[in-house]
């Protein structure tokens, strides 16, 4: 049977079960949904052995359970090793939802619901385009899978978990579907993620909130303070001001630009989908350049003083911000950490004191064109899609992907098929059918395809 007619009639029951997913609050970040981390991984289990999946076990980490299953047709033929994950973001703010975030519906061509794209609908394209290679002839290689219930908290634990179970996650190549394309017309591959370091910087000023009339004037105020130092390291062509901070930065080749610049982008068009007037970003760069292959710097949230109704006429003891850099491959989070830290004690006035806590980081990662599991993507997704894919890099990060590389020595292709108006992290999540259908038939046509080429 070809693969678009098993698709076509299956889709039903593919749905059903991405459906019976989505109905599962797995939210990582909340203590309260515990249990539902624990269902959603029992469920996993039993989706994974109808497709045909076998050895499937839920096995404990020092946080959320990973989920781990596999297909050995030979000793000798490659093994692919599918990674995903089944938590999701908290879905609030739940009065922006136009559906109940954990009651999903389809309406206007849309699967609509937490998880519909991030990415218990990416990792159902994988398990269910492995499911047609399996049943129809078309695998010519061992898989595995690991599903884990804490990516959306940086998978504190998986990084040990690969370490103690290296022999088990031994393979040639892993393959990821937790990535997006710039447009619905323009399938790709992404061939690198910016890297991210993550913190929370403090200002203590006076040892409690003070009267704003009697001190207003003598004594430094946390907040100003804060908000000039912040404002100050980047510059007014974008730059970013921090000594050092470009030292491992590896500058675009201009074969990477010319790549970039194939990509349809109306910059007319992205501004009025987020309702700015006019972009910013470092001179010399397009947006696209900047948004994937340059580095950044931003306040993710600021606070501090009185924010309640009413006035309240005080000089705050304490401000705060958590802020992120996302980095590019070769910048070390932890060097930028330290460089940071280094950089803000050394501006700042004697007045106040600084502290910058890591909260999270990680690197950047590039996978070469050359490898084989990639010409076998390119070619899986051109027969899908109509058209050959490009090669882009992008500008998000994945932090377990370099990990990978580092314990296990593997290189990762990411054969992602969200879209920005899925809206992932947001809220009325969703996910396109026609993009869920070409997707399983992309990992299908993959497992077609490799590793004959």
């Amino acid at each position: 049977m070809p693969i678009r007619k098993y698709i076509q009639e299956n889709r039903e029951r593919f749905i059903d079960e991405l459906f019976s997913l989505i109905r599962i609050p797995s939210v990582s970040a909340k203590s309260e949904n515990k249990p539902d981390m624990i269902t959603c991984a029992q469920r996993w289990t039993e989706i994974l052995k109808s497709s045909g999946a076998e050895n499937i076990r839920i096995m404990q980490t020092a946080g959320n359970p990973v989920v781990y299953a596999e297909k050995i047709i030979s000793t000798d033929a490659p093994t692919v090793l599918v990674y995903g994950h089944y938590d999701v973001m908290p879905a609030e703010p739940l009065d922006l939802w136009n559906t109940l975030p954990f009651e999903p519906v389809v309406h206007d061509g849309r699967i609509w619901g937490r998880g519909t794209d991030d990415d218990k609908g990416q990792t159902m394209i994988q398990v269910k385009g492995f499911e047609i290679a399996l049943r129809q002839g078309l695998l010519h290689s061992n898989v595995k899978f690991i599903l884990e219930g804490e990516e959306e908290i940086g998978s504190p634990s998986l990084a040990d978990f690969c370490r103690e179970h290296k022999d088990m996650l031994r393979a040639d190549i892993i393959l990821v579907s937790d990535t997006s394309m710039v447009n619905a017309d323009t399938p790709m591959l992404t061939t690198g993620l910016r890297g991210l370091a993550y913190w929370e910087i403090e200002v203590t000023g006076p040892n409690r909130d003070l009267h704003s009339g009697h001190f207003g004037g003598a004594v430094s105020n946390p907040i100003n303070v804060l908000c000039k130092l912040l404002a100050d390291i980047t510059d007014s062509d974008g730059r970013i001001t921090i000594p050092n901070f470009y030292d491992d930065v590896e500058e675009l080749t201009q074969d990477e630009r010319n790549v970039i610049a194939q990509i349809p982008f109306d910059e007319d068009r992205y501004c009025k989908a987020i309702a700015v007037d006019a972009l910013f970003g470092e001179k010399g760069y397009t947006t696209l350049e900047r948004n994937s292959c340059r580095p950044s710097f931003d306040v993710c949230g600021i606070w501090g003083g009185y924010t309640g109704e009413g006035a309240k006429t005080i000089l705050p003891s304490k401000a705060y911000a958590k802020v992120s850099c996302r980095l590019v491959p070769h910048q070390d989070h932890k060097k930028i950490e330290a460089i940071l830290a280094a950089h803000l004690a050394e501006v700042a006035p004697n007045t106040v004191k600084i502290k910058v806590s890591a909260l999270h980081g990680g690197q950047g990662y590039i996978c070469p064109v050359t490898l084989p599991a990639y010409k076998a993507a390119e070619k899986a997704m051109g027969i899908a899609f109509g058209k050959s894919p490009l090669a882009v890099r992008r500008g998000g990060s994945i932090a377990i992907i370099p990990t990978f590389e580092d314990i296990l020595g593997i290189k990762t292709i990411l054969m992602g098929f969200g879209l920005e108006q899925n809206a992932i992290h947001s809220p009325n999540e969703s996910f396109p059918i026609d993009f869920f259908d070409k997707g399983i038939e992309t990992v299908a046509e993959f497992y077609r395809h490799f590793p004959s080429i």
